[in-house]
């Protein structure tokens, strides 16, 4: 059901799942009906949406979203993203911040999963079906299937503007198509590495680390609070697949005064997914690697005599000391092919 109170607290999907509309992905948006007021581009964007007051440009009205104009012909408008990863979709957030007069009463969403940008001829599933919109609100909507997708395509009745849209969920990866001898990014997001688990990320957005590129600048990453009490900070990976991981990479690009003075990896194979039992008992993990010196403000790769050979995992945490700040955390690899 809808969630449309902005300061309720959110749904499990929005506080647990990876948001795979996120442009930090590689998504996009392909196609519109018509953009007159509002750049389809701006549907997709991280930032939280903005109202200017005295903003205006050749069409009317600057607004933070997708608007089209208004309809005087029978029909409605829509939209057609990719993706930033396919992936198993939890719920949306169908976000009409700003948007009073000029919001769409009612929308839809729908899916596919296509090699290729889809056409006429691309068949649809049904993901939200057509259901009312409140206006400058976030309309949170749970999506029951397992089914996965690359391409959405939402509807709005019959036209107006929606500031944001967000899709939660899991990431997949096809790796039946992957070469199996090969070397693969087996934490990456894009391949279905996830974050389940942290003691603290008090700055930025923990998943990040898991993402394609090296960001912008240094709120695209996990950082932790200042450190007053003994101990350490650490966050959980699960890999996209079971592998054998043969290289590290902790970039701390951006992270100044602020980035971790050393590092550690540790690493479990679980035949079942428990993965609240990692969360409770340190017993679990095998040394991946030892602790590390890291430097502000580049990329540390690990590798060789440094990585230790303990055959085949699914899960890796990453250790901070004290505390302070990664941009990104990568874990390559050969798939377990047993």
């Amino acid at each position: 059901m809808f969630n449309t109170d902005p300061s309720a607290t959110l749904p499990w999907f929005a506080e647990n799942g990876v948001n795979l509309a996120s442009p930090k992905l590689g998504a996009t948006v392909l196609y519109a009906t018509d953009e007159f007021f509002a750049s389809k581009e701006r549907l997709i964007k991280d930032a939280d949406p903005v109202f200017i007051p005295d903003k205006y440009d050749d069409n009317g009205k600057w607004m933070d979203g997708w608007e089209s104009r208004r309809r005087r012909i029978p029909g409605h408008d829509h939209c057609v993203l990719q993706l930033g990863a396919q992936g198993i979709i939890d719920g949306v957030n169908i976000d009409t911040s700003h948007f009073t007069g000029n919001h769409p009463p009612h929308a839809s969403l729908e899916g596919c999963l296509s090699e290729t940008d889809p056409d006429e001829t691309t068949e649809w599933a049904e993901i939200v079906p057509k259901r009312a919109l409140d206006a400058d609100s976030h309309n949170f909507v749970e999506v029951a299937s397992n089914k996965h997708f690359n391409h959405l395509r939402l509807h709005i009745y019959p036209d107006g503007g929606v500031a944001r849209l967000r899709v939660y969920g899991q990431p997949q990866s096809a790796w039946q198509r992957q070469d199996p001898d090969g070397v693969h990014e087996l934490s990456a997001i894009t391949n279905g590495g996830q974050i389940i688990g942290y003691n603290d990320a008090h700055y930025g957005s923990p998943w990040v680390i898991l993402a394609p590129g090296r960001g912008t600048d240094m709120g695209d990453g996990w950082e932790t609070r200042r450190r007053r009490e003994p101990g350490n900070d650490w966050i959980v990976v699960a890999l996209g697949a079971r592998g054998i991981v043969e290289r590290l990479e902790i970039d701390t690009a951006h992270f100044k005064g602020n980035y971790p003075d050393r590092c550690s990896v540790e690493a479990v194979e679980l035949t079942e997914q428990d993965d609240t039992r990692l969360l409770e008992n340190a017993t679990d993990w095998q040394p991946l690697m030892g602790e590390q010196k890291l430097e502000m403000d580049r990329i540390h790769t690990f590798e060789g005599n440094v990585i230790n050979a303990i055959g085949p995992v699914t899960h890796l945490r990453l250790s901070i000391y004290p505390d302070g700040g990664v941009r990104r955390f990568r874990a390559f690899g050969k798939l377990d092919q047993v």
